[in-house]
Formats: C-alpha cells, structure tokens, sequence
C-alpha cells in the first residue's frame, strides 16, 4: 500500500546569502518563514552538487568495488564506485560511466538507473542516482585525481550481503544500492 503524500506548506524563504563560496564547499544562510509564521534567521544549507553511485557487474557475477581512504570520517571504507556530477555533464547516466571508468577502468554498455534518492534532504541540496551497470568488463587504467588512492576490488554478487551484515560495507549509499541491486538481480544471483 502506498502512503499518500500529506499536503505540507513550505516553507518561504525571505533572504538567501552564501557565506561559503569554496570551490569544494559552498554553505547558505537562508532566513526562513515557517508555515506557523515562525521565523528563522540562521537555518544553514550545504549547497552540493548532484551524485551518481554505480553498482557494477560483471559478465562472471563480480561485483566492482573501491577501497579507499575518507578523510572526514577518519577511515578506509569499502564502497561503490561514484562521485559527483560534473558541471557540462548533460545526464546523470554520463557521470556514472565517466566515474566508473576514472576510479575502476571498468566499463558498460548496460547502465540502469535505479532509483534517485536525497541522502540528507535537512541540510543538502543534492540527490544521488543510484545505477546497476550489467556486463561490466576492465577496459583501461585508472584515472585518477592528486588526492585519490583507490584500490579495486571484486567480490562475489554472494557476497554482498554479508559484507554488509558483517559491516564491511558501511556506507550508507553504498548498503542503499547494493540492497537494491541484488533485489533487482535476484534471478541471476549464484
């Protein structure tokens, strides 16, 4: 059964400003009227840019993953391939093949968009796309940024959901596909 959508008021914006306007990190100060007629001078919003995220499988059912340091959380975490979409990028679709391609070298003529979520819709501005790219296959070397060191892993489609029960994979966008995937996929699980 499908909930229906609750008719909810806006809330009006009265003034806007950017107080952090780093080509990384951009931060708004919104002054804002609530629907009781409350006012708020100092609701702060992380401006980011929209995100793919690419569940990626290959021919023989492996599943592509990255490994790699994150630097906020302090930590090296298993994940799916992604990243944001870039300015002059049409489609979603055409980032999730560019960011496969530059962290994995892996590619697919087979890109699925699954689903588009907002991860944190209280203080974020972006959404995430989440894709399934079928018959994945290694197709070149990395291409990776200064600040990127990404290891490449494949696991088992098996697999994945263990190493998310076990907290191997604890990402929430990463668990988030990866549960979507292999329902998805169920018909080809081994």
């Amino acid at each position: 059964m499908l909930l229906e959508r609750l008719r909810m008021e806006r809330w009006k914006i009265l003034k806007s400003e950017l107080v952090v306007n780093h080509r990384w990190y951009k931060l708004r100060r919104d002054h804002v009227e609530l629907p009781t007629g409350q006012v708020l001078d100092d609701y702060f919003v992380s401006v980011r840019p929209n995100v793919v995220l690419v569940f990626p499988l290959t021919a023989d059912n492996q599943v592509v993953l990255v490994r790699q340091y994150k630097h906020a959380a302090a930590d090296v975490f298993i994940e799916l391939p992604g990243g944001v979409v870039d300015e002059g990028e049409n489609t979603p679709l055409e980032a999730a093949k560019r960011e496969l391609l530059e962290e994995t070298g892996y590619a697919s003529d087979d890109l699925e968009q699954l689903l588009e979520v907002t991860d944190n819709p209280t203080k974020d501005t972006n959404r995430i796309y989440f894709f399934v790219a079928r018959n994945a296959r290694r197709v070149a070397e990395q291409e990776l940024d200064d600040t990127e060191n990404i290891e490449v892993l494949t696991v088992p489609l098996g697999d994945i959901e263990s190493m998310i029960l076990s907290g191997q994979i604890r990402v929430a966008g990463s668990i988030a596909l990866c549960l979507l995937a292999l329902r998805k996929l169920q018909p080809v699980r081994t």
